[in-house]
């Protein structure tokens, strides 16, 4: 399947080619026949071929014409819907009910996303897929495992920031399994890794009042990781009652909580303060 198609760097093309770690995948996603499921970068079929084993359907996502002609040519309409573009452009709660049609499930309006994520857009669809979180059922991902550990880490770690807690206030993520380069083809330099996420349950999910405010907190604050929080807030500090908080003025912000990111931002939107970017 693969003959005469070159890698394209500019794509951030890695194809999986070692069948036992796509049997490895396939087990965790745990596929069923009437599941509404999105494949983001399929690339040479590796993933989308014993998807469609199990699937009614599937719907996936490519950049690459040459690869979207391939996938065209070798399923059905049918069974393969084929949507060519960049997954950051994008809206994946448009893809739902065609991926699902007439399932009649009662998460027919829930997608399942799954895909070997390009390392050099992986963040931001990350924060891309979060805006369609509550349509989501569940999301698979192969992504570089530095971007995993970010992803997974805990207050006090050095690799927690702002992607743990805006992820994580959303999420419940699991890092399941370690994908070595020579898995690949190309190899890559880096060693990847197979992360579940599911979004959190209405009655465990905490919402912003402000949604904006939340998100220009967190990354103002990790801009400047090193500061004290206070320092890196600027004339928003003034605003904050800090023992009302239960926040140290004095912390850094790889210390604080989701939870105290939520107070502090929810704080901030109750005086009126607005997201200056």
């Amino acid at each position: 399947m693969g003959a005469g198609h070159q890698a394209r760097k500019r794509f951030g093309q890695h194809f999986l080619a070692d069948e036992s770690v796509v049997d490895a995948i396939v087990r965790a996603i745990d596929p069923q026949p009437g599941d509404a499921m999105v494949e983001i970068g399929p690339g040479l079929s590796a993933l989308t071929a014993p998807l469609l084993d199990r699937l009614d359907r599937l719907t996936v996502v490519e950049l690459d014409r040459d690869l979207a002609r391939r996938l065209r040519g070798r399923w059905g309409e049918d069974r393969l819907r084929v949507v060519e573009a960049d997954a950051l452009t994008v809206d994946f709660g448009e893809l739902a009910p065609a991926a699902d049609a007439g399932s009649g499930q009662a998460d027919a309006a829930r997608l399942r996303v799954v895909g070997n994520l390009p390392y050099n857009i992986s963040s931001p669809l990350l924060f891309h897929l979060l805006r369609w979180a509550g349509r989501i059922r569940d999301q698979h991902f192969m992504l570089q495992r530095e971007v995993i550990d970010r992803m997974v880490a805990r207050p006090g770690d050095s690799q927690y920031g702002r992607l743990s807690v805006m992820l994580q206030a959303r999420y419940r993520m699991t890092h399941l399994f370690d994908v070595p380069p020579e898995a690949f083809d190309p190899p890559p330099r880096v060693m990847s890794a197979v992360v579940r996420m599911r979004p959190l349950a209405p009655d465990t999910l905490r919402q912003p009042r402000d949604a904006r405010v939340f998100e220009r907190l967190v990354a103002r604050v990790f801009e400047q990781r090193r500061k004290m929080i206070r320092g890196s807030l600027g004339a928003w500090a003034e605003w904050l009652d800090w023992d009302a908080l239960g926040v140290a003025p004095t912390a850094r912000p790889q210390e604080l909580t989701v939870a105290q990111f939520m107070d502090m931002a929810d704080a901030l939107s109750a005086a009126g303060v607005t997201p200056t970017a």
